[in-house]
């Protein structure tokens, strides 16, 4: 299991680094750039549960997310193995370790997110297992 996530997180990291390679980040942002953290969340869906999972995030959880300054990069699944059939990986972005956990604050406070996720429990529990890793570009990441 943890050679498999290795291989995730490698395998995510090579993608978000391709899909925003393009992005320049003007002068007057490089300071900024510096302090921005980028968060790698793996979720492990309970057996039979990742559409519910990808419908969830669909439906509400991305909406949410931007209404409390979780910057999306982007969504991946893996294309093969057991993974496949139940792994959800993902990379959101936020200006500071400050932003970050009052936006996660917000996010779990917010009574439109407790009622979805209690909704999408209705058949039984979807996530079994969550992994979070905070990251910080390296100052020769094409990401910063």
């Amino acid at each position: 299991m943890r050679r498999t996530l290795c291989t995730v997180f490698a395998i995510a990291s090579v993608a978000v680094l391709a899909a925003v390679a393009s992005r320049s980040v003007p002068a007057e942002n490089k300071a900024a750039a510096k302090d921005k953290v980028f968060e790698l969340r793996t979720y492990i869906a309970n057996p039979g549960k990742l559409d519910a999972l990808h419908k969830r995030f669909r439906e509400h959880t991305n909406r949410l997310f931007k209404k409390h300054g979780i910057e999306i990069v982007g969504f991946w699944t893996p294309v093969e193995g057991p993974e496949a059939e139940n792994t959800l990986v993902y990379i959101v972005a936020f200006p500071s370790r400050e932003a970050q956990a009052k936006a996660w604050a917000a996010f779990r406070a917010d009574t439109e997110w407790i009622k979805a996720k209690e909704e999408s429990h209705k058949d039984g529990v979807i996530v079994k297992e969550v992994k979070s890793t905070t990251m910080r570009a390296t100052d020769y990441s094409p990401i910063r």
